[in-house]
């Protein structure tokens, strides 16, 4: 089994979640703007932003 890397801290990964959302709330807008719903938007951003997070974290790890 291999070793899990540290956790980064609380701050530095809600400043990333911050970060991320923006730019995915940005085309998200667009979207809202053609007729999309906001609900789908919102799920859209937010799916978005912890994916955006999540695979920075792999490769800032490897």
């Amino acid at each position: 089994m291999t070793p899990s890397p540290s956790p980064r801290s609380g701050s530095e990964l809600t400043s990333q979640l911050a970060v991320a959302s923006l730019g995915a709330g940005v085309i998200t807008t667009l979207a809202v703007a053609q007729g999309q719903s906001p609900l789908t938007a919102l799920a859209i951003t937010l799916f978005s932003a912890v994916a955006a997070v999540v695979v920075g974290q792999v490769i800032s790890h490897n």
